[in-house]
């Protein structure tokens, strides 16, 4: 519609942006709170969050409801709780990212499974990074990819270009890393071939580009078959790995062996990089981005979720 490219075009600096720049500057002054106060701050924000975003805390509460089936209305209010203040706490992580030397927790953080990544570098034809969206977001970016040789991730570009400005040029200053949207499927199969690495998220409904469902908790739930796809095209290793922020404070990053055969079996594949993001999330289920209607996308002929 021309009232939409008209908008779209409009120069950063143009008036109807000046409250997001005002956000961004905002955000910016946040980024040098030292890392013990944005947890602090991330606590409250978190607990202050989980009572106004009713619509949200519901979504929530849903999800752990079917996850989670023995858990009681009482635990599930605490969990949902808790996963607001992890959520807010890595928005503030983000901030973090965005703009302060995240250099001392790359070094600090615990890394697991190394070996097999190197194991997958060493073969020469790229590493494709299968993750899930667990709540350190943007500062996981680093602590993943200060192990990684060409680092590359997939995203999707923010509908408010003043905000994307500052999302994508936080990640991208560190260690040379390279952005591919959803769509560059090609060029993440090139990057991958000349032995890049590259961090795809999945785990999120993609509603009508649903390919097929499979288990998630025992419900089935909508995927996509990209990773599958981009790997059998390209020859690159498969890896899954997550990224979580631990009780005591630190960081831990884990890396999976190499999914042996990915590529040959979409099917078998989507199960396996689910049941490894699952297995994640019952180690800490406050970690995950349950705020998230994951189940939105239903089979044919089953009842909605939400």
């Amino acid at each position: 519609m021309p009232g939409s490219s008209s908008k779209n075009k409009s120069p950063l600096w143009h008036v109807r942006f000046w409250p997001s720049w005002a956000l961004v500057f905002a955000l910016y002054l946040l980024s040098f709170l030292p890392m013990s106060s944005k947890q602090k701050l991330g606590r409250r924000l978190g607990c202050f969050l989980s009572s106004k975003l009713k619509s949200r805390a519901r979504v929530a509460d849903r999800n752990l409801d079917i996850c989670f089936p023995d858990l009681d209305k009482e635990a599930r209010k605490q969990l949902v709780q808790d996963n607001f203040i992890a959520c807010s706490r890595g928005f503030l992580e983000s901030t973090h990212a965005w703009w302060r030397d995240t250099s001392p927790y790359c070094e600090a953080a615990d890394v697991q499974g190394l070996e097999y990544l190197r194991e997958a570098q060493s073969k020469g034809k790229g590493v494709l990074l299968i993750g899930g969206h667990y709540s350190i977001f943007d500062f996981a970016l680093p602590l993943v990819a200060c192990h990684l040789k060409n680092p590359g991730y997939v995203y999707r570009p923010n509908n408010n270009p003043v905000i994307d400005r500052m999302i994508e040029k936080g990640r991208r200053r560190h260690f040379g890393i390279r952005p591919f949207t959803k769509r560059e499927l090609r060029p993440m199969v090139s990057f991958l071939k000349k032995g890049g690495e590259i961090w795809f998220a999945c785990d999120q409904d993609f509603g009508g580009k649903t390919e097929l469902f499979v288990p998630f908790f025992g419900v089935e739930t909508g995927c996509i078959t990209s990773p599958s796809y981009i790997a059998k095209v390209s020859g690159a290793s498969v890896i899954c790995v997550s990224h979580l922020r631990m009780p005591d404070g630190g960081y831990r990053v884990v890396f999976s062996p190499i999914q042996a055969d990915f590529g040959v079996d979409k099917h078998k594949d989507t199960e396996v990089w689910n049941r490894y993001i699952e297995d994640t999330i019952r180690e800490q289920p406050d970690q995950y981005l349950w705020l998230h209607k994951r189940f939105k996308t239903r089979p044919e002929g089953v009842g909605k979720v939400y």
